[in-house]
């Protein structure tokens, strides 16, 4: 089982990582102390905090509450958009999520997009980030079946390598129900395709 929770590991500090920058930007052929770039190294570390604020996300936190409902019925959530940062090169990802559940607990449906967030807001693999995603939902809204898809753009592909900007990667995962029963899987990879 791929870890839900992030690992937490000791922070350098902010000057420490605005070094780290300026040297980057030394590498590259530039000069940190012109006038464009003089709080670029400012910038890089509070953006990389923002976009890699996940870490400081719980997953069983975040699916906590939940409402005194049952359903027997799928629940489906399409159409989440997010933005993440590939771990190979950090560039980023984005795309969207349909996350989709069997309830054994019904959560509110802003938290299946913080869930998208707090994984998302990490350095990712796509692949990863779907599994973690499908992961939690089974284990803190114990559901009967769960699948998520995930459909992204790798900037990783599109500005550099083979550079092919209109690729899109689908990644998904099936748990419980919705891998085991027929029925369910069809319906949910039915509703997910709807216009």
């Amino acid at each position: 089982m791929t870890e839900l929770r992030a690992i937490a590991q000791p922070r350098v500090a902010s000057a420490d990582a605005e070094r780290a920058v300026k040297i980057l930007l030394e590498y590259v052929g530039e000069d940190p102390s012109r006038d464009g770039l003089r709080d670029t190294p400012s910038r890089v570390v509070r953006a990389l905090r923002e976009l890699t604020s996940g870490y400081d996300s719980d997953p069983a936190e975040i699916l906590s509450r939940t409402f005194d409902e049952s359903s027997d019925e799928l629940v489906l959530l399409r159409g989440i958009e997010f933005h993440s940062t590939c771990e190979h090169h950090l560039l980023p990802f984005h795309g969207t999520v349909s996350v989709g559940y069997l309830p054994g607990r019904v959560v509110g449906i802003s938290k299946l997009a913080r869930l998208v967030d707090c994984f998302a807001r990490r350095l990712q693999i796509q692949e990863r980030m779907t599994n973690q995603i499908a992961q939690a939902v089974e284990a803190h809204l114990e559901a009967r079946g769960t699948g998520v898809i995930v459909s992204a753009r790798h900037l990783c592909m599109a500005c550099r390598g083979v550079r092919k900007e209109s690729t899109v990667m689908v990644t998904s995962a099936m748990l419980g129900g919705l891998r085991t029963d027929a029925a369910s899987r069809a319906e949910f990879l039915r509703l997910t395709s709807m216009p």
